[in-house]
């Protein structure tokens, strides 16, 4: 994922945490927050250290990418947070892309 895309910094966190609003299901939270001055989406990435060591949360956030970059076509630009919850970290990627699709459409964020 491109530079551009990404959402690192604190501040950018915090701004779309109080600015933005959240929808949760069982696997996922997603904080969004409308930009109508960008011409794509940004992306942050929250894995709690709970769900398994480093191996086990960097695999999570590859597989979350890799949902974004596939469905980028298809999602408004508007910043994204993702929290990963417990039961994500048995899952493989077409659960994951099925409940992120489920969340996403719960928050009106597929064109």
């Amino acid at each position: 994922m491109k530079k551009e895309y990404r959402i690192k910094k604190q501040k950018d966190f915090q701004y779309v945490f109080k600015k933005g609003k959240s929808v949760a299901n069982r696997q996922f939270v997603i904080y969004t927050k409308e930009k109508s001055d960008e011409t794509h989406f940004r992306l942050g990435i929250s894995v709690s250290k709970k769900l398994g060591n480093a191996v086990k949360r960097n695999q999570i956030k590859r597989r979350i990418r890799a949902f974004f970059t596939q469905h980028k076509d298809t999602l408004k630009t508007t910043e994204y947070i993702v929290i990963a919850r417990q039961p994500v970290k048995d899952m493989d990627y077409h659960d994951i892309e099925k409940s992120l699709l489920h969340v996403l459409r719960i928050a009106k964020c597929i064109k």
